[in-house]
């Protein structure tokens, strides 16, 4: 069993960064495939980005490549979501997601999600 609590969400103006944290409880979280979806009003929830379990890989959805930056510490069992030139097409509700498929974009592909962090992007 793994919880996620996602934070760092606010308001920022178009061009400005936002840094994403995502905690986890259990002492699982290393074996993961991390995810985070964006879910905007009246749109169905998307891929952003994946990192598998040791941080050897990432992915990303194609509008958020080059901007966008995930990472993780298991360590700390945080992953994080680094991101860079926000435009308002950014906004929505960041979800932060647990699964062990690799290389997951699919929603379904993972089992346990945070309550999420909203992001709003102004022009």
């Amino acid at each position: 069993q793994v919880q996620l609590v996602e934070s760092g969400g606010e308001l920022v103006q178009a061009g400005g960064s936002l840094r994403l944290s995502c905690a986890a409880s259990g002492r699982t979280f290393s074996t993961y495939t991390m995810g985070w979806f964006r879910q905007a009003p009246g749109k169905e929830r998307e891929f952003v980005s994946a990192i598998s379990w040791n941080a050897g890989r990432t992915y990303y959805e194609d509008s958020v490549k080059g901007r966008f930056t995930c990472s993780r510490d298991n360590a700390k069992n945080t992953v994080y979501l680094q991101m860079n030139s926000l435009k308002p097409e950014d906004t929505a509700g960041y979800y932060c997601a647990a699964g062990l498929y690799h290389a997951a974009t699919s929603a379904d592909k993972y089992n346990y999600w945070g309550q999420g962090t909203q992001v709003t992007v102004s022009s």
